[in-house]
């Protein structure tokens, strides 16, 4: 992730004090599937229409379908199933979405040639979700790449092994704006995440590249 000195990663503003700096960080750490957030997909790729069924319903069962196998994937996190694709390159795309997803829907992604995994009651089960991605569709390693939500969904699931996070020379300053990890619950008794340092690199721009380790990653399940 690419932030501000005080913590936000809204794009709209990083773009302004960062350069290239970020995707030759992500080109490093080898990890040729990417994840991001519906609302991220909404900004950049897909518009804010939703997908409405013509009938009530939802599958309530796990479900998925491999498209195409490919060494690499755009991977969307839609609870419902409600991002739009028609305008855009579906090639490697996989939408990951709840059980409360419609039949319509799945039915719409397969007619667009996108691949899908359905697991969750309620909610999206991130857990399982990445074992049928390793399982079924081959993905060894993952870049969760937001916004804030997401990845704060994956931090609260223990999925995360490592944290990469570029620090850009600005401030952003305004109320409201995505954190890099937001959403988590603070419950009595909170106690926030610990890291282990790994590294940090510096480019000429004044960007800062700094990698962590989550502290107790002995004991947390290698989903990467």
């Amino acid at each position: 992730m690419m932030q501000s000195i005080d913590g936000r990663v809204a794009c709209d503003m990083v773009d302004k004090i960062s350069g290239d700096e970020y995707y030759d960080a992500l080109n490093q750490l080898d990890c040729p599937s990417h994840l991001e957030g519906k609302h991220s997909y909404q900004i950049h790729y897909c518009g804010f229409d939703e997908f409405k069924p013509s009938v009530d319903g939802s599958i309530d069962h796990e479900s998925w379908h491999v498209a195409e196998k490919s060494e690499s994937y755009d991977i969307s996190v839609d609870t419902k199933g409600t991002l739009l694709w028609d305008n855009t390159e579906n090639i490697n795309r996989l939408c990951i979405v709840s059980e409360r997803v419609s039949p319509e829907y799945l039915e719409y992604l397969r007619n667009n040639h996108i691949s899908y995994i359905a697991t969750g009651k309620q909610r999206i089960d991130l857990a399982r979700a990445m074992e049928i991605l390793c399982d079924e569709f081959g993905v060894k390693r993952l870049a969760v790449v937001g916004g804030g939500k997401i990845n704060g969904g994956f931090l609260a699931d223990r999925l995360i092994d490592e944290v990469s996070v570029m620090i850009a020379p600005g401030i952003d300053g305004r109320i409201g704006q995505p954190a890099l990890f937001d959403g988590i619950d603070g419950h009595d008794g909170f106690i926030p995440t610990a890291l282990k340092f790994k590294g940090v690199s510096t480019f000429n721009n004044g960007v800062i590249w700094t990698r962590y380790l989550i502290a107790d990653d002995e004991t947390t399940a290698d989903h990467s």
